[in-house]
């Protein structure tokens, strides 16, 4: 039990200290041009992997082709681009493919 607690404690200060870090360290002068380049060019990419990483052992060759994944996918993005709601986009996304996976 104390190996438990130990490791919660240990990762709400983790999770607290990442958190914060920000404010600690740029509170009083400006940020580097480099973090701005981060805010702005790492969503796109980390989505990116983390799509590619959901569909690469989706077995395209056999059946149902995919259809289930590629069609979680088309719907999320056309849902994040409709409404721009990032939770409207994962639960409409996943319950298409738990449908989908049931049906085919």
């Amino acid at each position: 039990m104390s190996r438990l607690l130990l490791a919660v404690l240990v990762m709400t200060a983790v999770t607290i200290l990442t958190r914060a870090a920000p404010f600690l360290f740029f509170s009083r002068r400006k940020p580097p041009a480099f973090l701005g380049f981060l805010q702005i060019y790492a969503p796109p990419v980390i989505m990116t992997l983390l799509v590619l990483g959901a569909l690469k052992d989706v077995p395209f060759g056999q059946t149902p082709y995919g259809i289930p994944a590629l069609s979680g996918v088309a719907l999320s993005a056309a849902l994040h681009l409709w409404k721009r709601n990032v939770l409207l986009s994962i639960a409409g996304a996943t319950t298409l493919y738990m449908i989908l996976i049931r049906i085919l």
